[in-house]
């Protein structure tokens, strides 16, 4: 891939129509089909693949693992340890997308992960991200794109359109029992569900961070290979923690800062900002 093409489908702005932004601040979720082309996942996915072996410290067969291990391996900031796959993290065409769906000048980044479910890998059980993190805004969003084309039976995630208006709605951390409790509050609020099906290498869905969603296991003899970037708004503070999980997010993730502080470490660049 030459570098000007390199470029170009990083940088190359993706127009978002006034059905898709309605959809996102309606539902809290959104597909986009085709944001990164044929050409940027190929040249990435090998990179990125490399990274989650060097990277990985999981060597348990699945049975062996708790519901949380089985759904996925988790390799995350691969940003920080490969110049070679930073670039595909910091694309501008991604960000601006992340800040227009929420409606804000700038985004920063929070972290990156890959999540690659193996063959035979267990669901992702129901759960809001944010439960995890210090953020005083409720303007942030996670970038969901497979690497690999997914057939239906693994599909996209699931989200509950409409739930992240309900805010905070558990504090518990993914597991059974946050799987059992927000499915209960699912079906008593009888609130609706969407699934958007097989997905190819380069689309992606985009979520808001209260927007309860879980997936599937993988039933294939394929792994599911995804990368994620979740973006928070530019201008956002830190936090007060309310409990251990927020506590340990903010000294992996803002380093050095402390509840009020400007989200700003090393580790929160900014990715977008409209006048750059």
């Amino acid at each position: 891939m030459s570098e000007t093409m390199q470029n170009d489908d990083h940088n190359e702005a993706y127009t978002l129509t006034e059905e898709q932004l309605n959809a996102y601040l309606k539902d809290g979720h959104i597909m986009v089909r085709g944001l990164a082309s044929e050409a940027l996942v190929n040249h990435y996915r090998p990179l990125i693949t490399e990274e989650v072996k060097r990277l990985n410290r999981e060597t348990r067969p699945l049975e062996e693992r708790d519901t949380y291990g089985k759904a996925f391996l988790q390799i995350q900031n691969l940003w920080e340890f490969s110049e070679m796959v930073k670039p595909f993290v910091f694309a501008r065409r991604f960000a601006k997308v992340a800040a227009e769906l929420m409606g804000v000048r700038g985004v920063r980044m929070y972290h990156d992960q890959a999540l690659f479910k193996e063959p035979g890998g267990g669901h992702t059980p129901w759960h809001q991200d944010q439960i995890y993190w210090p953020v005083d805004t409720d303007n942030t969003v996670t970038l969901w794109m497979p690497l690999v084309n997914i057939p239906m039976e693994v599909g996209s995630m699931t989200f509950v359109s409409g739930s992240h208006k309900h805010g905070y709605i558990s504090k518990m951390e993914i597991s059974d029992q946050s799987h059992k409790t927000l499915k209960d509050y699912i079906e008593k609020e009888q609130l609706p569900q969407i699934c958007y099906g097989a997905m190819q290498a380069g689309d992606a869905t985009f979520h808001a961070g209260w927007t309860l969603h879980s997936a599937p296991g993988n039933p294939t003899p394929s792994t599911r290979e995804v990368m994620t970037i979740i973006y928070v708004a530019d201008e956002t503070r830190v936090l007060e923690p309310d409990t251990n999980a927020r506590w340990k997010d903010l000294s992996k993730w803002m380093p050095g800062l402390q509840p009020g502080d400007l989200i700003n470490s090393p580790l929160n660049p900014l990715m977008y900002r409209e006048d750059n």
